[in-house]
């Protein structure tokens, strides 16, 4: 795996999946990682707050570990950062805006003495003695987007970063198109490209086309404008911010995240807010309706966010009135559906306008569609090709653009996290595989909730808890108190009066076949009990409720 003229692409996260984006390069005993990102829970996975990369193969590596380098400024790229930062004291390399938002996080976190280096698009920064590494500008949903060429001793790794081919990017930052070209045509050993939209045949719209979409709702709506987008996507907040100004409308920002992107962005340059156009959220009832609009989080449904609370009449200081027009200006991410639609319901039951569907131009992905895709691999021209940041059907997908492009089978990797992918400059392989998957972070513990765990929970809220407490007497072998039984979101015991008395038979009857048979491991007697009652409740109910029993000795 280290020898001096073998190149290792290892995936840590975002392959078979959207988010938790880490990449690990490992040439000559030197390794680079590429973002460190987080992921939001499924359904099943059940009080977890984020999932993180299990980054235990950089853990065991540290002492060779030159650095970590940004993309941008997303959750599903620096959102991990704090927790590896914990473990591995590195420099990490990023833009501006991207540090920005690192720098805020790394404060929450409580995460001090990282050396944060700003880079700009065509700069190239020299890591260790293996690899010197060249950014350039892409488009995307964030301002200050980079892709990165790695050059090393066998050959360039380039990594697209998100990006889509937007011609009229609302901040005049077009794609580096000429500088792609030039390191493609020196020869690129192995491209890593964006996958998240390969389903969608054409090209993705130009973000200015939302721009235009939001003038056309600010012309025509009589009352208070309420958009709720994702705090990250300063492109977007600037449409909103130009519309509101230019239909003499006053802006506030409500919800943490928002507030926060909003000052770091306003503060570095990357927001222009015509003077006297943003108001604290406190100041709305000075302000007629016709003349307010309210920027929000809360485009995903989650359950916590501010346009949540305003659906259900739960903020303090926003109540959606009749006659508000609401913009949801995202598409909800694979597994929020079912949250985005119960908001949007709410909000129409509270007598609001709501504009959301795909169809009504107040949303733009941030990826490249299938044209771009192509057009990135025939820029490049890469010998080898890894598709990476997507599901596993959009990873296939990919490859098999690649594939009708003219890039051989054999040079397409179609990868999984964990696994080693080594390239000479002539071969590429499947090495082996390194530790990967997944931590889960729930409140303050990392790591400490794993399958079992989140087994337990499930079966908690399916079937509920039964807990019987006994008090034995072990000389005389004789209960003396109990058995007693709680339950917990299985049924309501004085409803259930019969079943818990019958409940309560089969444990004595357990109990006195135990003192028969003069065992006494407490274990035993325990595992019998759960054994005879879970049966007899299960043929009862057809429930399987988790069964603690307490027995006390005296």
């Amino acid at each position: 795996m280290t020898e001096s003229k073998k190149l290792s692409l290892i995936p840590l996260g975002g392959l078979g999946e959207i988010g938790k984006n880490m990449m690990a390069v490992l040439y000559n005993k030197e390794i680079i990682i590429i973002d460190a990102g987080l992921m939001f829970p499924e359904d099943e996975m059940l009080g977890i707050d984020i999932v993180i990369p299990d980054f235990t193969f950089l853990i065991e590596n540290k002492e060779i570990i030159k650095g970590i380098v940004l993309t941008h400024g997303h959750e599903d790229h620096i959102g991990a950062l704090p927790y590896v930062l914990k473990e591995i004291n590195v420099p990490v390399y990023g833009t501006r805006l991207t540090l920005g938002l690192v720098k805020e996080k790394l404060k929450e976190n409580n995460v001090t003495n990282t050396k944060l280096i700003p880079i700009h698009p065509r700069d190239k920064i020299k890591m260790g003695t293996s690899f010197q590494v060249e950014f350039f500008k892409v488009s995307h949903s964030i301002p200050d987007v980079v892709g990165m060429a790695i050059h090393t001793p066998i050959g360039t790794v380039m990594h697209t970063a998100d990006f889509k081919f937007d011609q009229t990017p609302v901040d005049g930052e077009v794609t580096d198109f000429a500088r792609i070209a030039e390191i493609g045509k020196k020869g690129v050993l192995v491209l890593l490209s964006d996958s998240t939209n390969v389903e969608r045949p054409g090209y993705t719209l130009s973000e200015r086309a939302v721009g235009q979409t939001f003038d056309e709702i600010f012309r025509t709506a009589s009352n208070r404008i309420i958009v709720a987008t994702f705090a990250s996507n300063v492109h977007r907040i600037q449409q909103v911010i130009n519309s509101a100004y230019k239909h003499k409308r006053k802006v506030a920002i409500v919800g943490r995240s928002m507030v926060n992107v909003v000052n770091i962005a306003k503060e570095m340059g990357y927001l222009s807010v015509p003077e006297n156009t943003l108001i604290d959220i406190a100041e709305i009832a000075n302000y007629a309706y016709d003349r307010l609009t309210i920027l929000t989080t809360g485009s995903q449904g989650e359950p916590m966010s501010a346009l949540t609370r305003m659906a259900m009449s739960d903020h303090r200081k926003v109540e959606i009135v009749p006659g508000d027009t609401v913009v949801i200006s995202a598409m909800p991410i694979p597994g929020n559906e079912k949250l985005v639609a119960k908001t949007i319901n709410q909000l129409f039951y509270q007598g609001a306008e709501v504009i959301y569907e795909s169809v009504s131009g107040v949303h733009v992905s941030g990826h490249a569609s299938q044209e771009e895709l192509k057009m990135m691999l025939n820029l490049v021209k890469p010998k080898f090709f890894v598709p990476v940041h997507g599901e596993y059907r959009h990873l296939v997908k990919h490859a098999n653009i690649a594939r009708q492009l003219g890039i051989p089978a054999g040079n397409i990797f179609v990868a999984e996290n964990g696994q080693i992918l080594d390239f000479t400059a002539r071969a590429g392989s499947v090495g082996g595989r390194v530790t990967a998957g997944r931590i889960l972070v729930d409140g303050l513990g990392v790591g400490d909730v794993g399958n079992i765990v989140l087994r337990d929970r499930k079966q908690l809220s399916q079937d509920g808890i039964l807990i019987i407490v006994v008090t034995i007497s072990k000389e005389a072998n004789l209960v003396v108190a109990g058995p007693d039984i709680v339950s917990r979101g299985f049924v309501y015991v004085r409803e259930s009066e019969e079943l818990m008395e019958e409940a309560k038979e089969k444990v004595k009857n357990v109990l006195d076949k135990c003192f028969e048979k003069k065992i006494t491991d407490w274990a035993t007697i325990k595992s019998q009990v759960r054994d005879v009652l879970g049966k007899y409740l299960y043929e009862k109910t057809r429930r399987r409720p988790m069964i603690i029993p307490i027995i006390m000795e005296i």
